[in-house]
C-alpha cells in the first residue's frame, strides 16, 4: 500500500504536500517524493525514508509551483530499498508526466513486454508505477491530436489505462502545462477522494488516499473517486470529470477499514472507526454464542489499530478494558520483514508488557488480524512472563488464508499460519488457551451497515476470491516467487551490498 496526494492550490502547494504525507505516513515508511509544477517545469524531490528525513528546508524551497502531487511508498512490487523505485516518477515524452501509485497491477509484466515491443517504450525499473506511467503517457499520445491535450483527450487516454491495465490502482498525476489528474481503477478497490476548500482567490481542490489528509489540511471532503472515474483540476481551477470504464464496481478493500486505514478516515462512505466498534461487537457475540463458559478477566488490545474493537468487546461483555502493552512507534510493521528471527526480535522491540494488567488474571487479548503469526506468538508468551493465568486470544478479522495482490504486501500462502490449519492449531501454535476469529460474514456485514449502499468488498486474503477475475494459480505461483522470505532476505542482502559499494565509492 501507498499514500497519494495531489491539490491544485491558489497559491505555494510545496508545505501542503509536506504536511499531507506526514498525516499518510502510516500508507508507506519506505520512501517519500513530491513533485510540483510551475507552468511546464517540474521540481522534483524524493529519497527513501520516512517524510521528515526525505525533505529539507533546502528543498522545500525548489519545490515551487501551485499544482503537485506527493507519494509516501511502501513497496509490494518491485525491489525494497531502490531509492530509483521512489515516486513519483517522470516520464517526458510526448508530454512530461509524474505520476504516484497506490496498489498493484496484476498484468504488469505483460505490459512491460507489450510497452517494450508494441509501444516502443522503456520501463527502467521493477515497479509496476512506472509501467502504468508509460501506459498512461502511450494511450495520451495515441488519442492526441497533435500535440495539444484537452479534457476529452485526457479522458480517452485514461479509458485506454482501464483496457489495458489489470489489478487495483488508484493514481494521482500532474500533466506539464494542463493540470492534475486522478483516477481509480474500474473496481475501486483502493481508497481515494476529493476535498476542495472555497479561498478569496478560488476553489482548491486536493485528492488523497484517505479523507484524514483532508481533515488536517482544511480541506472540506466532497466525495470519494468513483470506480473507473477520472478527475481533471487544470491550472485554472476548473474541474472536470469522467466515467471511463465500461462497467465499473465498487468492490473497497475490506482490510482498509480492519487494519490499513487511520481511523479518523471515511472511505468510501464508510468511518473506519465505526466498522472497527462493530468489529467488537460481532465478536462479542460470537464469544457469547460459541464460548460461553470462557472466564475472562480483562481485555487488552493490541495496539493501536485494534483498540476501538477491544473497547467495544469489553462494553459488550461486561468485562475490564485495560492498556496492557505500550508501543515503540519507531519499528517497522514485522509482517513483511524477511526472516523470522527478524520478525520475532523486532516484536520485542516493538511492544513492552505492562505486568500489573497481567498478573493472576485471564487475559483476552484483542488484535486487527493474524497473518504469519510471529507477533501473536511472542505477544502471548509475553503475556505469560508477565504473570497471566490464562490467555485468550481474539482477532477483529476472519483467518488470513491467501496472499493479497491488490497493493498489500503479504506473505505466501505457505507462510500465513492460517493456511491449512484449524482454528485449534493456530491457537496451539501461537500458545493461546483459545482463539477467536472473527466470521466473514460478520466482517462484511458490519462494514456494510454503516454505510449499506456499498454492496461489494474485496475480502480476496480471507476468501481466496479475487474479483478482477484474471489471478491465476500461475499467477500466484509467481507472487510466492517473488515474496517468500528466500527472496525478500536475497533482495535485503542485495540492496546492502549495493549501499556498501556506494559509501565505497563515495568515500
Amino acid at each position: 500500500m501507498c499514500g497519494i496526494l495531489g491539490v491544485v492550490a491558489m497559491g505555494p502547494v510545496n508545505q501542503l504536500l509536506y504536511d499531507g504525507l506526514l498525516v499518510l505516513q502510516h500508507r508507506g515508511q519506505d520512501a517519500a517524493g513530491i513533485v510540483t509544477a510551475e507552468g511546464n517545469a517540474f521540481h522534483m524531490h524524493k529519497g527513501s525514508g520516512l517524510v521528515r528525513d526525505v525533505f529539507r528546508t533546502r528543498d522545500m524551497r525548489n519545490l515551487m509551483g501551485t499544482v503537485g502531487i506527493g507519494h509516501c511508498r511502501y513497496p509490494t512490487a518491485g525491489s525494497a530499498n531502490n531509492p530509483a523505485e521512489s515516486q513519483p516518477f517522470y516520464v517526458n515524452s510526448p508530454f512530461g508526466i509524474v505520476l504516484g501509485h497506490n496498489g498493484n497491477l496484476t498484468n504488469a509484466e505483460q505490459l512491460k513486454r507489450d510497452l517494450f515491443r508494441e509501444d516502443l517504450r522503456h520501463v527502467n525499473t521493477n515497479s509496476d508505477s512506472e509501467v502504468l506511467l508509460n501506459v498512461l503517457a502511450h494511450e495520451l499520445q495515441a488519442n492526441a491530436r497533435g500535440f495539444q491535450l484537452d479534457p476529452e483527450t485526457i479522458f480517452a487516454a485514461v479509458k485506454g489505462v482501464h483496457r489495458r491495465c489489470r489489478g487495483a490502482y488508484a493514481v494521482v498525476a500532474s500533466i506539464a502545462g494542463v493540470g492534475m489528474l486522478a483516477f481509480r481503477d474500474p473496481f475501486g478497490i483502493r481508497p481515494l477522494v476529493i476535498g476542495e476548500s472555497q479561498t478569496e482567490n478560488g476553489t482548491e481542490f486536493l485528492v488523497a488516499s484517505e479523507s484524514v489528509a483532508l481533515d488536517a489540511l482544511g480541506y472540506k471532503l466532497v466525495r470519494d473517486v468513483a470506480p473507473g472515474e477520472a478527475i481533471l483540476v487544470d491550472f485554472e481551477g476548473r474541474f472536470h470529470s469522467r466515467q471511463c470504464a465500461e462497467h465499473p464496481s465498487l468492490n473497497p478493500c475490506i482490510f482498509e477499514y480492519v487494519y490499513l486505514a487511520r481511523p479518523d478516515s471515511v472511505i468510501d462512505g464508510i468511518s473506519v472507526y465505526e466498522t472497527r466498534l462493530r468489529m467488537g461487537q460481532s465478536l462479542a457475540g460470537k464469544i457469547r454464542r460459541d464460548h460461553p463458559g470462557l472466564q475472562i478477566d480483562v481485555v487488552i488490545p493490541i495496539p493501536d489499530s485494534s483498540r476501538p474493537a477491544a473497547m467495544e468487546l469489553a462494553h459488550e461483555l461486561g468485562v475490564s478494558y485495560r492498556e496492557g502493552f505500550i508501543k515503540n512507534r519507531y519499528i517497522g510493521r514485522t509482517f513483511i520483514m524477511p526472516g523470522h528471527a527478524v520478525r520475532r526480535k523486532s516484536v520485542r522491540q516493538k511492544l513492552n508488557a505492562i505486568a500489573m494488567e497481567f498478573k493472576g488474571k485471564n487475559v483476552l487479548l484483542v488484535d486487527d488480524s493474524i497473518v504469519r503469526g510471529t507477533t501473536s506468538r511472542e505477544i502471548v508468551q509475553m503475556a505469560r512472563e508477565s504473570g497471566a493465568n490464562r490467555v485468550f486470544f481474539a482477532s477483529a478479522s476472519p483467518p488470513v488464508r491467501f496472499p493479497n495482490v491488490y497493493g498489500i504486501d503479504m506473505p505466501t500462502a505457505r507462510e500465513l499460519i492460517a493456511n491449512n490449519r484449524t482454528d485449534d492449531e493456530i491457537a496451539a501454535e501461537i500458545g493461546a488457551d483459545c482463539l477467536i476469529y472473527q466470521d466473514l460474514d460478520a466482517l462484511i456485514d458490519g462494514v456494510r451497515s454503516v454505510n449499506p449502499a456499498v454492496k461489494n468488498f474485496e475480502t480476496s486474503c480471507f476468501s481466496g476470491e479475487y474479483v478482477t477475475g484474471d489471478v491465476t494459480p500461475e499467477y500466484l505461483a509467481g507472487v510466492e516467487a517473488e515474496r517468500n522470505d528466500d527472496t525478500l532476505s536475497r533482495k535485503l542482502s542485495s540492496s546492502v551490498t549495493q549501499l556498501d559499494l556506494n559509501l565505497v565509492e563515495a568515500g
